[in-house]
């Protein structure tokens, strides 16, 4: 039967009945236990898994980010997963503060497998879940609770027999109600329940209770009011570590992690980027980044985020999207005008605060804890303004125009980018600059050398310069440098110009400091022309700065 409206094959998930629910109200303080099921989870979302020197590389990885439970794999599916993780083990790879874990199914045979896979580690966490939702009582199974129920308590049963039979190893127990997040929670906590009583956990030795969003059947505070009514039902709170496993099917995993934490849950798991079934799982990277932007340290190492995407990109042949949250190539990076603006004044201010607190509009993050720089911040295309184009003048070469230059400059760039159609860099940025400005190439007017002399008030300019492709000398007399270079070139060259803003700046710091200079000129026709100049000497810039306006007017 085909619908006009394939809304009508839907049901809205229910509503919990949580009456006085807190969690809206409350704040994540602190970070919680982070689980990466990259080398499980994620590994089997992957067209082509992982091969052995991949996950190797993949578990380093977790382990220098500073991901302390590590989920490297089911052991019982074959044995390239069953070897890398007896070879963990034999190898001596797994640090001291590290744990492994391991899942499995509700099986004898494959818990069996499961524990031997670990045979002689120091410690490690067997995780064993059974599905308990009414679609997968009914369609999967075929089963009646009791039933499901009874799976729970055998793997429980078989989980405590296996450890007993190896002593040696510290064992920690994980257990799942899969599809937790479409199954009733009274039936999920019965389960929970059943398997507490035979694990026997205690608040030194705890059970993680995990508690998936198998699928994201519902918005994130519905999933919020699950996991803060598992808190309040559960008999041994402070026996049982509850742990998130949001899925992305609607798009808000993170969401429903951070919901669930602030309704109470312990722990996370998820996979770096979000790679995971279907849509993908909770990213770890934007949950963890997250906590930072709010004062919180989430306790894992993104300093280097550029290794850490290499090494991800190769180990999944995935991309890491350029919009990812914090770690796209783009994410960091302003094209429109306004944006620009708002960024540059964002930075003139933070510096001259200069105080600890990020208050930058636009990036709620600071690039440069990342390790990322900040010459990728703002790119320059048809959409930029004048303040983008400054600001890769100042970061790539020193230049900090004043804003009226700014302007006059950025309708300069902005039809190279109209022509051009793409991204301008900023080599194309400072090749137009040295053209524009007369800084490059033949020019009308290039100075040669000069002398001042005279009293204070009555300064005298004797300079000799290129002019039609030979030297000639020229001199004039003013109150000042600028004044007198200025009678210069009106009564020996009859170019008549008057200065109507000027400023200077030093570029670089220490013996390799440079001073640029910067005049804004009026012609007797009503012309506005700018001039830029740039010598160790900053005399000597600002003579140079009054050539370039000269030679702009000399342009036309």
């Amino acid at each position: 039967m085909m619908l006009t409206d394939p809304s009508q094959k839907y049901r809205a998930f229910p509503q919990i009945d949580l009456p006085g629910r807190q969690w809206p109200g409350n704040v994540i303080t602190s970070p919680p236990r982070w689980l990466s099921t990259d080398l499980r989870d994620g590994n089997q979302a992957l067209i082509d898994p992982m091969n052995a020197e991949k996950k190797s590389r993949f578990f380093d990885l977790l382990v220098k980010v500073g991901v302390k439970e590590i989920e490297v794999g089911f052991p019982s599916a074959g044995a390239t997963e069953f070897d890398f993780i007896s070879g963990l083990v034999k190898d001596g790879r797994i640090p001291d503060d590290v744990m492994v874990q391991v899942l499995t199914q509700a099986r004898e045979d494959l818990i069996a497998t499961t524990f031997e896979s670990l045979r002689g580690a120091t410690k490690a966490i067997v995780h064993v879940y059974n599905a308990v939702s009414p679609a997968w009582r009914r369609i999967v199974f075929g089963m009646e609770r009791p039933q499901i129920k009874e799976i729970a308590v055998t793997a429980a049963k078989l989980l405590r027999d296996n450890a007993a039979a190896q002593p040696d190893t510290d064992w920690h127990f994980e257990y799942s109600p899969e599809t937790f997040s479409t199954a009733e929670l009274d039936f999920s906590l019965e389960c929970c329940e059943a398997v507490m009583d035979i694990l026997m956990p205690t608040p030194d030795r705890p059970l993680i209770l995990n508690l998936p969003a198998t699928v994201e059947c519902a918005t994130p505070n519905i999933y919020a009011d699950q996991i803060e009514w598992m808190c309040r039902h559960i008999s041994r709170r402070d026996s049982v570590v509850i742990s998130l496993h949001p899925h992305n099917d609607r798009g808000t995993g993170v969401a429903a992690a951070e919901l669930g934490l602030m309704a109470g849950a312990d722990r996370v798991e998820g996979c770096l980027f979000g790679n995971g079934e279907r849509t993908g799982n909770c990213d770890i990277v934007t949950v963890a980044l997250n906590m930072y932007t709010q004062g919180i340290n989430p306790g894992l190492d993104f300093s280097d985020i550029d290794e850490v995407i290499q090494t991800v990109e190769y180990c999944n042949q995935l991309p890491v999207h350029p919009r990812h949250p914090y770690a796209g190539e783009l994410v960091f990076t302003a094209f429109s005008g306004s944006h620009q603006d708002a960024i540059k004044k964002g930075f003139a201010a933070q510096e001259a605060r200069n105080d600890l607190i990020w208050d930058v509009p636009y990036l709620p993050i600071d690039p440069k804890d990342l390790g990322r720089d900040y010459e990728a911040v703002i790119r320059v295309n048809s959409q930029s303004g004048k303040g983008g184009v400054a600001w890769v003048l100042q970061q790539d070469k020193g230049f900090k125009l004043p804003k009226r230059m700014q302007a006059d400059f950025s309708r300069v760039v902005q039809g190279m980018a109209d022509q051009s159609s793409r991204e301008l860099n900023a080599a194309d940025i400072w090749t137009a600059f040295q053209e524009h400005y007369r800084l490059s190439g033949e020019q009308a007017y290039s100075l040669i050398d000069y002398q001042e002399g005279g009293a204070a008030g009555d300064r005298i300019f004797t300079g000799k310069i290129v002019h039609k492709g030979g030297e000639r000398s020229i001199s004039g007399r003013g109150n000042g440098l600028l004044s007198s270079v200025l009678a210069a070139l009106r009564d020996e060259l009859g170019v008549e110009l008057e200065i109507a803003d000027y400023s200077e700046h030093a570029i670089g710091s220490g013996s390799d400091v440079n001073a640029a200079a910067y005049v804004e000129c009026r012609t007797p026709d009503g012309r506005t022309v700018f001039g830029v100049g740039t010598d160790a000497d900053v005399a000597t810039a600002s003579v140079q700065a009054v050539l370039s306006a000269a030679n702009a007017v000399a342009r036309g």
